[in-house]
């Protein structure tokens, strides 16, 4: 057993691409965790999807031994977190197991708005947070102005911030002797009662549900009765270990370390992100820890089988994602158009196409997806305020008092010069300006409170294209407003197709019911008949295209003669062509909906 003195846990904290993965590289090259010859560039970063995109997406713990020079050995517990607003939730887990945090800010980019809100969480947490600035090997490294903007933004002494950079190993051992002086040990007492933080977890398809955890009191090993809190079920315990970065196991875990704990837990319903695991023995037993606080989806999408008969399949894929990334919701849905399938909750944008993206390929799976929304309110003439989180959801129109749509105060962090560009992009939007906050001469940082369903599409591309690059955001949900909303139905031939109806402020409806027609109208084939398609609010109709039929030359048999002979031919096919349309019905291939779903609302 290690004394908890010699322990430390801690986790990276950062903006997206400051650096994070690669200082966890440095870190565990110096301490000895990996040979040169395993490691590769960004060791934590181990899922397909991460390594593509250059981002992190899961939080990673991993455990290392290092030999300080004042002659002891320290266990450091590392817990690697994304910087993307989307994966917020992981970085507030990872918070919850740790007594520090390093705050990597990059020497040339300075402070961003992920950064704020990092080191925010990290305070809320009461952590130790030191600050870091990494990149010093570029030309343009600036590490005196972002040190000053650091303390601007984040009121942080940031005199004694390590410069490091984490791509050549510049000063990354003044960052393990950091972490050793000023990051607190734990305080657990190994005699005491388990008391034991689940964080994460994942599904073994040989093993079962493998539990990670922050042992905060007693101690934990094989053969022991462990008891959820959370779900009151029992188990045995298999195997205790820790990361090292793969799983290695050991005797216990004791107060203070982080690991993973093997007990044949085979219902993936059975482990709740958040509980705390004590022993089953009714003396043994210990409190419950505080958790994490629940988060609340804020975009909302259909996922439904192309093939029905993989609708249980999905439903246990979804299942596994649910349990690795618990800000991910689910429950059934039926749609007329799509069949049976899954109404989906996420934190974002990035989030909602991650999900999408691993369940195709770590689960293969085909899907069809239908257009992001975002949660809405409606206040009914009873008084009563329901929450609707699709528009078949909606209470018949007269019932309806008021809309009330979701206000999210969005942060912007840029250079001084683009200020104009980010006022345009943000009133444009429906914004309302709140406030600017200089970080020294050339940074600032603008407030607005905009609707939310006008910055799930494209304003982050928008943001970028007009501050070449330099725009960063972050954005926290406020509350609900109303708002004048309407609802526009999609027909097709007079049918109205649900899953591609969608809520949206009235002064758009016309525009955006436009768009998906005209995306419709280039997917769906020609028939024998006239097809109208065609967008409406209520009874009118507000937009319209329509498909040409498939016609035969009638008159191609017709050399001269009277212009009557003609008439009658063409007559006799209109009369054909009504009646083929009245009995007639349109096929929508399913490449048609995924071209609208997937682009019909952000073109």
């Amino acid at each position: 057993m290690t004394d908890p003195r010699l322990i430390r846990n801690f986790s990276i904290i950062a903006h997206v691409d400051h650096g994070k993965s690669t200082l966890a590289d440095r870190l565990l090259e110096l301490t000895g965790t990996l040979q040169k010859r395993q490691m590769k560039q960004q060791m934590l970063d181990d899922m397909e999807l991460e390594r593509e995109r250059g981002i992190t997406i899961k939080a990673r713990a991993v455990a290392m031994n290092y030999e300080s020079p004042d002659g002891n050995t320290y266990q450091l517990n590392l817990i690697d977190t994304p910087g993307h607003v989307d994966f917020n939730y992981e970085v507030l887990k990872s918070l919850q197991a740790c007594e520090g945090a390093l705050l990597l800010v990059d020497a040339s980019q300075g402070v961003e708005a992920q950064t704020v809100v990092n080191a925010h969480l990290a305070e809320q947490a009461k952590l130790t947070v030191l600050p870091v600035l990494n990149k010093m090997d570029l030309p343009h490294a600036r590490p005196d102005q972002v040190a000053t903007e650091i303390e601007d933004a984040i009121c942080i002494p940031a005199e004694d911030a390590i410069p490091v950079s984490a791509k050549t190993g510049l000063n990354c051992e003044q960052v393990l002797e950091a972490i050793v002086a000023k990051i607190p040990a734990p305080s657990g007492d190994p005699e005491a009662k388990l008391q034991a933080l689940i964080f994460d977890a994942v599904y073994n398809d040989y093993r079962g549900v493998v539990i990670y955890v922050r042992v905060f009191q007693g101690r934990v090993k094989k053969g022991d009765m462990i008891r959820m809190l959370g779900t009151l079920t029992t188990y045995e315990v298999d195997e205790v270990g820790k990361l090292k970065p793969d799983m290695q196991a050991v005797d216990e875990l004791a107060a203070g370390e982080v690991g993973y704990v093997v007990a044949n837990i085979k219902k993936l319903q059975d482990v709740v992100i958040g509980d705390t695991m004590t022993h089953e023995d009714e003396r043994e037993r210990n409190v419950a820890l505080p958790g994490f606080r629940p988060t609340k989806p804020m975009v909302y999408c259909g996922f439904y089988p192309t093939v029905p008969s993989d609708f249980e399949y999905l439903r246990k894929s979804l299942e596994k994602m649910r349990l690795n990334d618990s800000s991910f919701t689910f429950e059934p849905e039926t749609s007329d158009a799509l069949g049976f399938g899954f109404r989906c909750g996420f934190l974002g944008l990035l989030h909602m196409e991650v999900i999408q993206q691993r369940l195709e390929r770590e689960e293969d799976m085909d899907l069809v997806q239908t257009a992001p929304t975002v949660r809405y309110r409606v206040k009914l003439t009873t008084g009563e305020v329901r929450e609707i989180r699709s528009p078949s959801e909606l209470p018949d129109g007269s019932m309806i008092e008021e809309y009330q749509e979701p206000i999210t105060h969005v942060n912007v962090v840029v250079p001084a010069e683009y200020i104009g560009a980010v006022m345009k992009i943000c009133t444009d939007r429906r914004g309302q300006y709140v406030k600017t906050d200089y970080y020294g001469k050339e940074r600032v940082m603008i407030g607005f409170r905009i609707p939310f369903a006008e910055i799930i599409f494209d304003f982050h591309d928008h943001l970028k294209s007009a501050t070449r690059g330099y725009g960063t955001m972050d954005y926290e949900v406020e509350g609900f407003e109303a708002s004048n909303l309407v609802k526009v139905r999609i027909l097709i031939a007079g049918d109205e197709v649900d899953a591609l109806s969608f809520l949206c402020h009235k002064d758009q409806s016309e525009s955006r019911g436009r768009k998906i027609l005209k995306q419709l109208r280039k997917e769906i084939p020609r028939h024998q008949f006239e097809v109208a398609l065609q967008a409406a609010i209520g009874g009118k109709i507000i937009a319209r295209e329509s498909i040409a039929p498939m016609r035969k030359d009638v008159t191609a048999k017709c050399y001269g003669g009277d212009i009557s002979r003609k008439r009658k031919l063409l007559e006799k096919q209109k009369e054909g062509k009504k009646r083929m349309r009245q009995i007639g019905s349109v096929e929508v291939p399913q490449k048609a909906f995924l071209s609208v779903l997937r682009s019909g609302d952000d073109d």
